[in-house]
């Protein structure tokens, strides 16, 4: 994968989470994509799952600021984040990835799981994409890529894997919106 579709992967994602539009990303624009990813939901913020959620989305800003050299109450800026996450997913290895990423993943699975059996069907996959942004008509696509083991079921590794590929280019279906 070159740099350039990096770079561009990672730009999109610090755009969408820059939910301010700021141009630099702080501790609220990770609490406003939790809140935005739990309203399309439908969920109260005082849910059990929206609390998990924003609770994961405050672990990562943490772990991003701290890996910046800033603090837990300042900001990144796109050069920062781009340097931080591009070193997360190409020097780092997955162990670290898995680690900064797991709990936003494992927090997204709790608030789309609506059979309560820790996996994501399509329908509740379909869900996820719609409130990230991306258009319901490729959900079913999307769903069949990421389904590795093809057992109508995504996992959690299989939904960390799907996320890991897609930013090393390896895995090209929208995840982003």
């Amino acid at each position: 994968m070159s740099t350039e579709i990096a770079n561009d992967r990672l730009k999109k994602r610090f755009e969408k989470w820059d939910t301010n539009g700021s141009g630099v990303l702080d501790r609220g624009d990770f609490e406003g994509e939790a809140a935005k990813i739990a309203e399309s939901f439908g969920k109260s913020p005082d849910s059990p799952e929206v609390q998990a959620l924003n609770g994961a989305f405050q672990g990562l800003f943490d772990h991003l600021a701290r890996e910046a050299g800033a603090s837990e109450q300042g900001s990144l800026s796109q050069d920062q984040f781009l340097g931080v996450t591009g070193n997360l997913i190409f020097s780092k290895g997955e162990a670290d990835f898995n680690r900064a990423l797991g709990p936003v993943v494992q927090a997204l699975i709790g608030l789309c799981d609506q059979n309560a059996d820790g996996k994501i069907n399509s329908e509740e996959f379909a869900s996820w994409l719609t409130a990230v942004g991306v258009e319901p008509s490729l959900a079913q696509g999307v769903f069949e890529q990421v389904d590795t083991n093809g057992n109508g079921e995504l996992s959690q590794d299989e939904l960390l894997a799907a996320v890991r590929d897609y930013h090393y280019g390896r895995l090209d279906v929208e995840l982003l919106g």
